[in-house]
């Protein structure tokens, strides 16, 4: 199924229709996607399950709206006994106009807490241009990223400006992004992308003992011999997610792998918004199966 759009005024409804009606603004989205109403009363897809928790639970849940919240969340790790994987803060701020950039350090990554690609990534201080930066920052502060889907965990989120250290490569290349789909505190398989530098991404599942699972589109089309080698500290990070995800129906769980280690990325509870609708509906069934 194409992706279909939503143009710029229809979002804006919707984010009013959040205000007035999370749950029909929420059937009206997934309609617009999938070409059917959700069933909420007895789901049987990830999508459709993850929608009902929103509503019914993530609403309510100080634990899900911390852990959602970028800054907060980090005290959720420590709590886990995970602070080593945690990367170094290096200035929080309230709002943009606060932000210092002559104390920042030369390279850095800069992000909203309250939502994603709410970021920016510095590789040289010298050659970032601060105001255009700065009024990217300020414009997305204003937005009401939680309804704009209904994402309730968003909702009520103190917005802060965090800014930590960079842990890309020296030359410039982002770490190593893992995601790991968690149920019920374990972490089932983890998606890879593969091929980004070269301008042709594919995404691939693995499993615990990273074997390529056939449940997406590029892992139904990858040769029969198909394989990626396995990372360094994989096992490692599975251990880590389950942590993490102890505790939760439903949790995808981002870390990075880099040289210094397992570091913690954020934790996601409704991927797409719960309107992924990339994902084989085999495969929305069979991990609904397991929430």
């Amino acid at each position: 199924m194409k992706k279909k759009k939503i143009s710029k005024a229809e979002r804006n409804f919707f984010a009013l229709l959040s205000f007035f009606s999370p749950r029909i603004n929420t059937e009206l989205l997934f309609f617009k996607k999938f070409g059917r109403l959700p069933d909420l009363k007895n789901p049987v897809t990830l999508n459709e399950k993850l929608l009902k928790l929103k509503l019914e639970e993530y609403r309510d849940s100080e634990l899900v709206r911390k852990c959602a919240d970028k800054y907060r969340v980090r005290e959720y790790v420590r709590e886990r006994g995970l602070e080593s994987c945690l990367n170094a803060i290096e200035a929080v701020y309230d709002r943009a106009e606060d932000i210092d950039w002559d104390a920042l350090p030369h390279s850095f990554a800069m992000k909203w807490n309250f939502g994603c690609s709410y970021n920016i990534i510095c590789r040289s201080k010298d050659q970032l241009d601060k105001k255009a930066a700065k009024r990217q920052m300020e414009k997305w502060g204003r937005e009401p990223f939680w309804a704009y889907y209904s994402e309730l965990q968003y909702r009520g989120v103190d917005k802060k400006i965090i800014v930590e250290e960079y842990i890309g490569s020296p030359e410039g290349l982002p770490p190593e992004d893992y995601k790991f789909y968690c149920f019920h505190g374990h972490a089932r398989c983890v998606m890879v992308c593969a091929g980004r530098e070269e301008g042709w991404p594919r995404f691939y599942f693995f499993d615990r003992k990273f074997q390529l699972m056939r449940i997406n589109r590029d892992g139904k089309e990858a040769p029969d011999d198909f394989s990626l080698p396995k990372p360094q500290r994989i096992e490692e990070a599975f251990e880590i997610a389950d942590r993490l995800s102890w505790g939760f129906p439903f949790v995808r769980v981002d870390l990075y792998l880099t040289e210094r280690g397992v570091r913690f990325g954020e934790m996601t509870f409704t991927p797409s918004a719960a309107l992924d609708n990339k994902r084989l509906p085999e495969t929305d069934l069979l991990f609904g199966s397991m929430v």
